[in-house]
């Protein structure tokens, strides 16, 4: 039974990734649910760690605006293609390779021919997603690494949960992470980044060579819900 009670270390900077972590995945991206409760945690958490709160996601940052508003004090998105460093502040985007033209279409064609398949466009990826149609999986793998060949110095496959997202080379979430704790108020504090899926490897490797720590939700909370809990508890016992 995994341990839900894990410390903080002291001087702690909190880095999360969304989906998965936070949320519940649902049928669809835009479907997803923000808890009851989750937001007061989140606030509460970011005024005990002097505003040391960051989500780090593949969502972009525009999204994680609509879920959690203003509680987070920065945001990484695009797994780390773009980056608000703080509350008002101008997005950064990294200069990474734009998606060619004809992929968007070709991806939905694919889709198409998979019920319940979905693409997700995003400003510089896409992602297929078949959380819908499970036994697509292996097929829309497949399409990914087609539209993939010969643009493999630009661009990647990143499997996700339930997911193939073709994305940019150049970024991820371990640079994110290196980004935020480079500047206040995450400068000099102790990273410890929590994340669900084979995206957020590069974050835990991040946060662990900045001499933090690094939480798998599945081994450590077994669930979002789990996640949840804990950030609660630390809200809950200033």
């Amino acid at each position: 039974m995994p341990d839900v009670s894990p410390a903080l270390p002291d001087r702690a900077a909190l880095l999360l990734d969304l989906d998965g972590t936070l949320l519940d995945f649902a049928p669809t991206p835009d479907s997803v649910v923000v808890p009851a409760g989750l937001l007061v945690s989140l606030a509460e958490l970011r005024h005990r760690l002097g505003d040391a709160l960051a989500i780090v996601t593949g969502r972009p940052v525009e999204q994680v605006d609509g879920l959690l508003g203003d509680v987070p004090f920065a945001v990484a998105g695009e797994h780390g293609g773009a980056i608000r460093h703080a509350p008002g502040e101008a997005i950064a985007r990294a200069a990474l390779a734009a998606l060619p033209g004809d992929w968007l279409g070709r991806a939905e064609a694919i889709a198409a021919s998979h019920p319940g398949a979905l693409v997700e466009p995003k400003r510089r990826s896409l992602v297929l997603h078949y959380r819908r149609a499970p036994e697509a999986g292996a097929a829309l793998e497949a399409a990914a690494r087609a539209l993939l060949a010969g643009h493999e110095d630009r661009f990647a496959v990143m499997p996700a949960n339930m997911a193939w997202e073709l994305k940019p080379l150049g970024a991820d979430k371990g640079t994110a992470v290196r980004a935020i704790m480079a500047r206040a108020p995450f400068a000099g504090l102790v990273p410890v980044y929590i994340g669900d899926d084979v995206t957020d490897e590069d974050g835990i490797a991040a946060a662990v060579a900045l001499g933090g720590l690094g939480w798998r939700v599945q081994e450590v909370f077994a669930d979002p819900a789990g996640v949840r809990r804990w950030l609660g508890g630390l809200a809950g016992s200033r």
